[in-house]
């Protein structure tokens, strides 16, 4: 076989890709990067936007939450027009948006605009996510191919969020708080210029019509539950709380009833009939929700309790992200062989181990044991993020790639959110219900104290020594406390997702049999 015989994209035959499908892998990993850098780094620059633009609690609030929001909303439409109009054409709107409005919110000279920004670049990030898992559907149509792919897009979202710390701590060092948005320009500007020449459109051949009120029930079904998820932790469950996710409940049936009832939905609701699609999707959202609840309570210890820079924080989880990415990386040729339901579940069981070791031993205080925690917590989340992720894929016919990414890039937003709003709100309450604040700290130092660690940690600092060492301490012991359970209910999410993988998902033979089937429905009821 010569060179320009083995360059060449594979076909819906499931031809195997040359060194062109790699480049083109290589392209799209680097909005994928950018994504999961910018989930992180934007916390490490709120002191100074606060001091710059001196927004309000609620504007400050809306300047982390708008993006989410708008993106969480969007992803499902963003993704079935991508299939329709073209998946690169998406993830070039999208790219290019995207630098655009960050360039732009890098010098906002108010909150208000800031947070247009932060929404409007919601809107182009819910174009670029599921563009990129949907390419590599279209190019990687060989499976052994396509799982390795998916395996390095795994790791680069992981290793954009273990990144976002590090390049925060280095650019604000260096620069203002407007370089965590410039830095979007660098990443993207390649992208724009090489995916027209290495990655290939892709498209339903047969789309349906544009339907407005599904994108409208789409959006009020996704944006009021993530936004009451977001809620809780700050509130607590609240009359309005409820209210949110009533409404969410109410447009959802409003928008799977008209999906079944039209010819050509904008989510083909029959795949989620699929034990390999559902089981799969409900795997990825409790693992990420498992990973961000980790990281929320581990970046807490290593900075407040353990005395590290942001910087050194990230650095410390390295050994985590390489050991996330090494295992998405190895259980490549073994899911090729070994059937789901046994890999995702003994994956896991690494996770569960990372969970239980830190509940055992909290307030043991040795760094390298939390290393160590995160690393065994890595393999186990790497390995079952690249089977499922891999599973959702295949168990959706090539036409609708878009939309089964998008659902599955939904998955991945509600459970880190999740991950930060429950295990993050459950650590609160029980280090609030734990925390004995020293009985000669004064009234006004004791309830700023009480209401979270970084709260005790800053009012130690106008104290005398002995007192701010034991007003810490008993912080540090109250978060400790709060650690363990958050921990245990951290190893249940793990066991209820190896459970759910463990009697859904079929063998390797099976899962491939579930693809076929769809894709000879999809054949006879387009859409």
């Amino acid at each position: 076989m010569t060179l320009t015989e083995d360059i060449r994209i594979a076909d819906e035959n499931g031809r195997r890709v040359g060194i062109r499908g790699w480049l083109a892998l290589v392209v799209l990993m680097l909005p994928v990067l950018l994504v999961s850098v910018d989930n992180t780094v934007l916390s490490f620059a709120l002191p100074e936007i606060a001091v710059a633009l001196r927004p309000t609690s609620t504007q400050q609030l809306w300047i982390i939450d708008a993006y989410p929001l708008v993106l969480a909303g969007l992803l499902v439409t963003m993704g079935t027009m991508g299939d329709r109009f073209g998946r690169r054409r998406m993830l070039l709107i999208g790219a290019s948006g995207f630098a655009a409005v960050s360039a732009l919110a890098a010098f906002a000279p108010s909150a208000e605009l800031l947070i247009a920004g932060r929404a409007a670049m919601g809107v182009f990030g819910a174009m670029l996510m599921p563009s990129t898992l949907s390419l590599l559907r279209s190019i990687f149509t060989d499976r052994a191919q396509r799982r390795l792919a998916i395996a390095v897009w795994a790791a680069m979202f992981s290793a954009g969020a273990a990144l976002g710390p590090i390049v925060g701590g280095v650019l604000l060092e260096h620069f203002g708080w407007g370089s965590v948005f410039l830095m979007a320009v660098p990443v993207l500007v390649p992208l724009l210029i090489l995916a027209p020449l290495l990655v290939p459109e892709s498209r339903d051949p047969r789309p349906g019509r544009i339907d407005v009120p599904s994108i409208l029930l789409s959006m009020a079904t996704m944006v009021p539950v993530v936004y009451a998820i977001k809620e809780i932790a700050v509130h607590g469950v609240t009359a309005i709380v409820v209210a949110l996710v009533l409404s969410g409940v109410v447009f959802a049936v409003l928008f799977v009833r008209r999906q079944l009832r039209m010819p050509q939905p904008m989510l083909d609701m029959r795949l989620f009939a699929h034990g390999s699609f559902s089981g799969a999707l409900l795997v990825n959202l409790l693992s990420v929700m498992a990973l961000v609840g980790f990281l929320y309570f581990v970046a807490q210890h290593l900075q407040l309790i353990a005395g590290l820079s942001p910087m050194e924080s990230g650095l410390a989880l390295v050994p985590g992200l390489v050991a996330m990415i090494v295992a998405g990386l190895v259980v490549v040729p073994i899911a090729s062989r070994v059937s789901p339901r046994i890999v995702i579940p003994v994956a896991l069981v690494f996770s569960l181990t990372g969970y239980l070791l830190v509940a055992v031993a909290a307030g043991d205080g040795r760094l390298a044991l939390l290393i160590g925690a995160f690393v065994s917590l890595g393999v186990g989340i790497g390995a079952a993020e690249t089977v499922s992720n891999e599973l959702i894929l295949s168990s959706a016919p090539p036409a609708k790639a878009g939309a089964a990414s998008a659902v599955s890039e939904t998955a991945y937003e509600v459970g880190a959110v999740l991950g930060t709003s429950v295990l993050g709100g459950i650590l609160t309450a029980m280090y609030r219900l734990n925390m004995v604040v020293p009985g000669s700290v004064g009234a006004d130092v004791a309830d700023a104290a009480r209401e979270t660690l970084g709260g005790a940690v800053a009012a130690a600092e106008g104290l005398d020594a002995p007192l701010a060492d034991a007003l810490r301490a008993a912080a540090a012991h109250a978060f400790d406390q709060g650690v363990v359970v958050t921990s245990l209910i951290g190893a249940a999410l793990v066991v209820v997702a190896a459970t759910i993988a463990a009697t859904t998902l079929g063998s390797t033979r099976s899962a491939s049999k579930e693809s076929h089937v769809a894709r000879r429905e999809a054949g006879r009821h387009p859409g």
